[in-house]
């Protein structure tokens, strides 16, 4: 007997170190990945809200860039050849673009440019004669500005300058925007735009800066350190996302975010660096706590053995506690889960909200510009002015609109009451609205719709879906061109398709056509927000039926609608 129970207490002994050894190097294991990815996670979220951040400035400045280039005086200008003239008319009509005391207001990042240059059809800088008033520039700096050839999309760059103070050299974020003739609609010159790039600060031991020409800048760095990195880094940046280093020997983790890819310009890469010292330390102290804890543990279990070894398992327990566990972790993620649809219900509501709010007030403002248009008072080329505000209320009622109609379609609250549509008689009113419009080009209509088509609908949806579609063949079209509009029947579907000449849509654009708020290189001076095929291809589906982009090449695009028949 004595011999079974030492035989029982060595098999117990034998299976507690084995099992104590075991969890010891998977809790270990597992501490560590917890840790490095609660480090990556923080880190990434770091790095992704100074993106964010970064997007929304840029954001603002590409529109401000695209109202200057539009500036009347500085058309004129270039359309007459009077380059003489070129620089005078642009210090009225660029007034409010400089800072106030320009060179010395490093830290204001405001839409406030720092310098300003035109280049003509070739790229080539059209040097001004008062420096002063445009923005002082060096003549090696000058030259960074020009461009290899003629673009007709907005490009950005960096341009490391010196700075007035410690002689520490500051990065100028550049945005070259090419300027289209009223007359030709062709390229006639570009203005470049030089606005204060911003340098992230140092947050603990995170350091971000700039990778341009070759050079790295980082805030809250020593020019030795700055340089040990740039080292480092020259045969990583552009081919990783992420890279793990030792500089200075600390390890440090780097992530690289391209800010201009794409562009004429030498492509700059954002750098965050986060050292990564801490976070070992703190991963070689929690090993030895595990370490020291497992080995009281094995202690204890050495000793438990000895006194249960006459005493069987209890797997009752332990299945309860085992229980226990996994309901906790469906309770958890029952409750992620609810909280998840939660924000995304709030994010809807305040879409929703937020659109209705803004109705309001661009009512109230339209009521007063068109007041103020009726004034006596108002000279010919301010009553132009308010008239160009009138049209952008306009358009800003129907983004607001069109706004509405998603977040009700987008929330599930959007119910339709369906019956028969006369597909025949819609299109026909519609070509009769598109045909009464005052400014509508010289192009042909060509309608093969079969009379008595019935569709499944609720008839101002429908007329929405095909409104939009029209809308678009006559702004896209050109002088002389011609839209057609078909449909036929394809089993339980009737199906439309409406194409039109043009220049149609760049293939890589194409994919993109149906994202909200994308508008093409070829509708960037055409009327619209973006909202209007999203808005058509979401009521489509709704009615059961389907938007899609059939071709788009250089003189021809062509959409199809299905929808359910009657």
């Amino acid at each position: 007997m004595n011999w079974f129970r030492h035989r029982l207490l060595a098999s117990m002994m034998l299976v507690v170190t084995v099992t104590t050894a075991t969890v010891l190097y998977f809790a270990q294991s597992r501490a560590a990945g917890q840790a490095e990815a609660s480090f990556r996670a923080a880190n990434e979220s770091r790095v992704a809200e100074a993106s964010r951040i970064r997007q929304m400035r840029h954001a603002a400045l590409t529109e401000r860039c695209k109202s200057l280039v539009r500036r009347p005086r500085i058309h004129a200008a270039l359309e007459d050849d009077a380059l003489d003239l070129l620089y005078v008319s642009a210090v009225d009509e660029l007034a409010d673009l400089l800072e106030p005391d320009l060179g010395t207001n490093e830290e204001d990042f405001s839409l406030h440019a720092k310098f300003y240059r035109f280049l003509d059809v070739n790229g080539k800088v059209i040097p001004p004669e008062d420096k002063i008033q445009v923005g002082r520039l060096s003549i090696e700096e000058e030259k960074m500005l020009a461009l290899a050839r003629p673009v007709e999309l907005q490009q950005l760059g960096y341009l490391i300058r010196d700075s007035n103070r410690d002689h520490a050299p500051v990065v100028d974020e550049i945005i070259a925007s090419p300027i289209i003739s009223l007359d030709t609609h062709e390229i006639i010159a570009c203005l470049v735009l030089g606005f204060a790039a911003k340098l992230e600060s140092p947050v603990g031991d995170a350091k971000s800066g700039l990778w341009v020409q070759g050079k790295l800048l980082m805030n809250g760095a020593e020019p030795e350190e700055c340089e040990r990195m740039r080292t480092v880094l020259a045969d990583k940046v552009g081919k990783e996302d992420s890279s793990e280093v030792k500089v200075g020997g600390k390890i440090h983790r780097v992530f690289f975010r391209a800010l201009n890819r794409g562009s004429v310009y030498p492509e700059v890469y954002e750098v965050s660096c986060f050292d990564l010292t801490p976070s070992l330390e703190q991963q070689r102290k929690l090993r030895w706590q595990i370490m020291g804890i497992g080995g009281g543990l094995l202690l204890c279990g050495l000793v438990a053995s000895h006194l249960l070894s006459s005493r069987l398992a209890r797997p009752v327990e332990r299945l309860a506690k085992d229980s226990a566990i996994h309901q906790a972790e469906r309770l958890r993620a029952e409750s992620e889960l609810q909280a998840a649809s939660v924000e995304l219900e709030r994010s809807t509501r305040f879409s929703a909200d937020a659109s209705h709010q803004l109705k309001t007030p661009v009512t109230v403002l339209r009521a007063g510009l068109e007041a103020l248009l009726k004034s006596p008072a108002l000279e010919l080329n301010e009553k132009e002015e308010v008239s160009r505000l009138i049209d952008q209320t306009s358009r800003l009622s129907g983004m607001i609109h069109d706004l509405l109609l998603l977040a009700r379609l987008e929330s599930g609250r959007m119910s339709l009451s369906l019956g028969e549509v006369n597909l025949t008689s819609l299109i026909d009113s519609l070509q009769d609205d598109l045909s009464a419009v005052p400014s509508s080009p010289d192009f042909d209509v060509e309608v093969d719709v079969p009379k008595g088509m019935l569709v499944l609908g609720e008839k101002r949806y429908v007329s929405m879906i095909l409104q939009n579609l029209l809308e678009n063949a006559w702004k896209y079209n050109q002088p002389g061109g011609r839209i057609t509009i078909n449909a036929e029947e394809d089993g339980r579907y009737l199906v439309v398709t409406i194409g039109n000449t043009g220049a149609g849509i760049p293939p890589e654009f194409q994919e993109l056509v149906f994202e909200r708020f994308h508008r093409a290189s070829v509708g960037e001076n055409v009327p619209g927000h973006g909202l209007g095929l999203n808005l058509a291809r979401e009521l489509a589906r709704l009615h059961g039926g389907d938007l899609r982009l059939v071709t788009s090449s250089a003189g021809w695009t062509e959409f199809e609608v299905r929808f359910l028949k009657a």
